[in-house]
């Protein structure tokens, strides 16, 4: 997407409890890479409805999408994405410190000063010692599970470090990698330069905790804020409420507009009771962003078009092609399958051009450096299964007449089963007979996770998706392609690729810290997963989420996966 800065006009308001089922809102599309609704006015409530509570509202423990974006009503990191629509959003901006670092020639040493005037909710000063024990929090396996490790991979690699609640220091900040040598400076010391270590900064997983606020587990259900909000309550499943901190200083924030008065959050079970509340104009957006329903988005395209947005997620849905799982040991068998299949047709079984997204060509998406819309290796934007190649590849392979496999697919997604479905008729067309196995898609890390497991049950087509926690090759693509990433419980390298070639240019593309620079090595990576036939992408993901007319400052933005800025939303009174 361009990053481009466009203004529309203010939202419409009046109809409905809160102005959002008047039709009138700014645009179909009309907060999609741009600006709408461009507004400084402060007050009000805003409301967010969702049917899924976060994994945890810890900033170490957090690991879904929304949470990370709504964290940063209460919770600051030294840098930031920048608050900007679509690709801009990438960019990394100060937000605790006063720049983005100093960097030493050897990219290993990152050096910031914290600005003046941050504080706690009960206005102590934020200290470096407390951003220190908050990043250490995240090798508390033992005590706070779930969040991403990023930090810990990079600053130690090794595991040395054990956490602060097993840290045998005077102070709990025994990680060599971090050093405090005042209250304002923080340095960084890295094993190995990575380009991505400023995007890892700018994780909830980066936030400061203070120690003598610090209640280990439970400390999701209430944490301490040194951001522009605070926690009023909060009810596990059932909702949560935001007040402003009267001790956070806009002086000191120079990222977030802090325009409501209050944030609610209301979770229900029922995601068509959500869009008929949303439609009607009780609630504002969904938190969780995952898109509207089959009903509400038919009557929210029909009858308030103008109050939705049809963004990219960031997504990728895919099957990928286990090598453990005869005969996707061979490539040209794997091949098969990709001309084999009917893309259009996976393509309605995700929902469609706008529910689904469009046609995926490759494994790196359009909101990832690296992604090349020219480059379609397979032809698959033309929609229809090219038969004849995909029989020749059989030949290639040994098994002109076809073969059986087996296709595994999560039982509680529906559109992923109508993948299944939709994958199984076009090979049956080439003599693959592709029987479906519907697992248990809460035992996913156990089943499909387990290379052992998958090579027992013959899974050799795997339904699955995929999503970066930052928008680089190295967030997207390692996990999924590099050899040093499978693991035997929860693996993601569902191909079990372990190329050294992939493996050398994920090295390369981390080491650079030129983002272009890097985009290009990975864009070489994505080529050589591709040319192995590794994965079929089905869709880059889009999604059509609600925005009521009461909503000021909303744009989508690349950095959350395509869901808007929240910390820039305000809300019209």
């Amino acid at each position: 997407m361009v990053a481009a800065l466009v203004t529309t006009a203010a939202c419409g308001g009046g109809g409905g409890k809160s102005g959002s089922g008047d039709g009138k809102g700014a645009g179909f599309d009309a907060a999609v890479g741009k600006l709408a609704a461009a507004s400084d006015k402060k007050g009000g409530e805003l409301k967010f409805i969702g049917t899924q509570d976060a994994d945890s509202w810890d900033p170490q423990r957090g690991y879904y999408g929304f949470m990370w974006d709504f964290a940063r009503y209460y919770t600051r990191t030294l840098v930031t994405s920048k608050p900007a629509p679509a690709a801009e959003s990438s960019t990394m901006v100060p937000d605790m410190a006063t720049d983005t670092g100093k960097v030493s020639d050897d990219k290993k040493t990152y050096t910031f000063t914290l600005r003046p005037g941050l504080t706690w909710e009960d206005g102590q000063p934020v200290t470096t010692q407390q951003i220190k024990y908050g990043i250490e929090r995240t090798w508390a396996t033992d005590k706070i599970s779930g969040g991403p490790t990023w930090l810990m991979q990079v600053l130690d690699p090794d595991k040395t470090y054990k956490g602060p609640y097993k840290d045998e220091s005077k102070d709990k900040l025994g990680l060599k990698a971090i050093e405090t040598p005042d209250e304002k400076t923080i340095v960084f010391k890295l094993p190995k330069p990575n380009g991505d270590f400023l995007q890892m900064l700018a994780l909830p997983a980066a936030a400061p905790v203070r120690p003598d606020k610090d209640t280990a587990e439970r400390y999701g259900q209430k944490p301490f804020s040194n951001g522009p909000y605070k926690f009023v309550s909060y009810s596990p499943n059932k909702g949560l409420e935001l007040v402003r901190n009267d001790k956070w200083s806009k002086e000191s924030d120079p990222v977030r507009k802090a325009l409501p008065d209050k944030i609610s959050v209301t979770l229900i079970t029922n995601a068509d009771d959500m869009d008929n509340r949303l439609i009607k104009g009780d609630y504002d957006l969904d938190l969780n962003a995952t898109g509207m329903g089959s009903a509400g988005r038919q009557k929210a395209l029909k009858e308030h078009k103008g109050n939705i947005d049809n963004p990219q997620t960031g997504f990728i849905r895919y099957a990928a092609f286990p090598k453990t799982v005869a005969p996707f040991d061979n490539e040209h068998c794997r091949k098969a399958v990709i001309y084999g299949a009917d893309h259009t047709s996976l393509q309605t079984a995700r929902g469609g051009p706008q529910a689904g997204g469009d046609i995926g060509i490759s494994m790196l998406p359009p909101a990832v450096k690296g992604f090349d819309a020219k480059y379609d290796p397979y032809s698959v934007q033309q929609g229809k299964p090219d038969v004849a190649k995909a029989k020749e590849e059989l030949k290639a392979c040994g098994k002109p007449d076809g073969f059986k496999t087996t296709i595994a697919v999560r039982n509680n997604k529906m559109q992923e089963v109508a993948s299944a479905e939709s994958l199984q008729a076009s090979l049956k067309a080439i003599g693959i007979d592709a029987q479906i196995d519907k697992y248990d898609g809460a035992q996913n890390t156990g089943i499909i996770g387990s290379p052992k497991n998958v090579k027992a049950k013959g899974y050799g087509i795997i339904i699955m998706g995929w999503g970066a926690d930052f928008p680089s090759g190295q967030g997207f693509l390692q996990p999924i392609v590099d050899g040093r990433f499978i693991q035997q419980s929860g693996n993601q390298n569902y191909p079990e690729l372990d190329d050294p070639a992939v493996n050398k240019l994920l090295d390369d593309g981390i080491a650079e810290t030129d983002p272009e620079k890097a985009g290009k090595i990975y864009q070489e990576a994505n080529k050589k997963v591709m040319e192995g036939a590794w994965y079929l992408p089905f869709t880059y993901e889009k999604n059509i989420i609600w925005r009521s007319s009461r909503l000021t400052n909303v744009y989508t933005a690349d950095a959350y996966n395509g869901r808007y800025d929240y910390a820039s939303l305000g809300v019209v009174k």
